[in-house]
């Protein structure tokens, strides 16, 4: 009888994703490292001088010829290397898409409160998704629809630049801006 196969994706853990002291499987190799004198050994021989020091033999470089292997403090390493992905994801922006919603026959009162919401997030540096909805059969103005985006693409082009031009997409006729960098 088969045994099934697990649905959940196989974890490698960190430590798996390089070889390190006695599951290094090449005969020689460069080692390098601080405090260490760069040169190619026997494995046997790199191995007592990482323990002398004692430090892990971590292989860096699996496909060179010889392999390229470094003396260092491995969990040091790891937590070096933990440390550095936080804060690169730390520092990774995440856009934030605000949404302004008009109809074909928006009044100028109603698009001048819409337009200073839509200046207020470009200037909070958030991109802008401006859209006309057309119902029913105003669907027959579109070119209203897209006059509207226009004027509002125009007014706010102190504050951000137009990233797509409106489009029609089935009752939704959409425009994208994004701030400028003077307005962040």
């Amino acid at each position: 009888m088969r045994r099934k196969k697990s649905k959940r994706p196989s974890t490698r853990r960190k430590e798996d994703e390089h070889r390190i002291n006695q599951k290094i499987r090449a005969e020689k190799v460069r080692l390098v490292g601080d405090n260490v004198e760069m040169d190619v050994y026997p494995i046997k021989e790199a191995l007592a001088i990482a323990e002398e020091l004692g430090l892990d033999l971590v292989e860096i470089s699996p496909n060179a010829e010889p392999p390229v292997v470094k003396a260092m403090d491995y969990k040091k390493f790891l937590y070096e290397q933990k440390k550095r992905e936080k804060a690169m994801k730390a520092k990774a922006s995440k856009v934030v898409v605000k949404e302004i919603r008009f109809g074909p026959n928006t009044d100028d009162h109603d698009y001048e409160f819409k337009k200073r919401n839509a200046e207020k997030f470009l200037k909070d540096g958030a991109k802008l998704k401006a859209f006309v909805f057309f119902k029913g059969r105003s669907i027959v103005f579109k070119d209203k629809g897209e006059i509207l985006l226009l004027r509002l693409a125009t007014d706010l082009e102190e504050h951000g630049k137009v990233e797509q031009m409106p489009k029609l997409e089935g009752k939704r006729m959409t425009m994208f801006m994004a701030p400028t960098k003077k307005a962040k």
